[in-house]
């Protein structure tokens, strides 16, 4: 097992697409491609996330990746997600990762069930019992239905293993509630365009869609976020990552990443499809834009 890395040297954690090939099955040559290429840049790995359309694999398949991505030994952090709506399940799939030399979790809320304080408490209670590993809680209502409360942060900061949170409601007010709830809990951005207006509010980082297309652009940017330094690059930068939101994440990096050359087809699992985005325009557009910075 590589030593602990100390987390908060990882400004940015890159949330890794999975790859697949013309069956639909998993590219493991285009992972270990793609995990190079971010270990390279100096990036955090976040493996099996909403961006790693995790979900939809099997869990032959997210062992099959874990394992996979671990075996290669790299010299960044590796978190793995941990997200659905059995906890039974969730505390299986930590027992398993536990086991592997994986540097962090990231805890999701449950889905669908839409849980209050009290049952947000126990769920991710329960999950930071099961591990002694640092742990990221997820805030994204847009996918799981239900907003963390800033309550649920505050009955959990007792856990010596919640490290950060990462906050992607797109709601700066919520970043500010969460701040004071748990002020010695690291608040990563999850939406790539507020980088900028997250730092100046205190953000630890980001976790990041853009970088899988731009992992050296990505980094450079949070870099000057965090040092209040990005004015320059801030309008590009809006310009060139709203474009892969244009349709579900992750439709449109997918399909600019086959653009780049880096996967060697856009699939994705059902129910999405790279058919959502016919015209990729305004992502080669963007990707002239970030890539002309260097």
């Amino acid at each position: 097992m590589k030593s602990q890395l100390d987390l908060s040297n990882y400004p940015l954690w890159t949330a890794l697409v999975t790859p697949f090939d013309e069956q639909g099955n998993i590219d493991f040559d285009t992972l270990k491609a793609l995990v190079i290429e971010q270990q390279s840049a100096n990036n955090g790995l976040l493996i099996l996330g909403s961006t790693g359309e995790g979900l939809a694999l099997a869990q032959s398949e997210q062992r099959a990746i874990v394992e996979y991505v671990c075996a290669l030994s790299v010299s960044v952090p590796i978190m793995v997600a941990v997200g659905g709506f059995n906890l039974a399940e969730q505390l299986e799939w930590l027992a398993f990762c536990d086991t592997l030399p994986i540097d962090a979790y990231l805890l999701g809320s449950p889905l669908y069930a839409k849980p209050g304080i009290v049952g947000q408490t126990q769920w991710f209670d329960a999950l930071l019992s099961a591990t002694a590993r640092p742990c990221m809680i997820y805030n994204v209502p847009g996918r799981s239905a239900v907003a963390i409360s800033p309550q649920v942060l505050e009955n959990l900061q007792h856990r010596r293993n919640l490290w950060a949170v990462k906050e992607a409601s797109g709601d700066i007010a919520t970043f500010e509630a969460f701040r004071r709830a748990a002020p010695n809990v690291a608040i990563y951005s999850g939406d790539d365009a507020l980088m900028p207006y997250f730092a100046q509010a205190g953000a630890a980082g980001l976790v990041s869609v853009a970088a899988n297309a731009w992992p050296e652009q990505t980094a450079e940017f949070v870099r000057r976020s965090l040092a209040g330094t990005f004015p320059n690059l801030f309008a590009p930068w809006t310009e060139a990552v709203n474009s892969l939101f244009s349709v579900a994440n992750p439709i449109p990096v997918k399909v600019l990443m086959h653009e780049q050359g880096k996967l060697a087809t856009p699939n994705l699992r059902p129910p999405l499809t790279h058919l959502e985005l016919p015209c990729s325009q305004a992502l080669n557009n963007a990707n002239d834009s970030i890539l002309s910075w260097n």
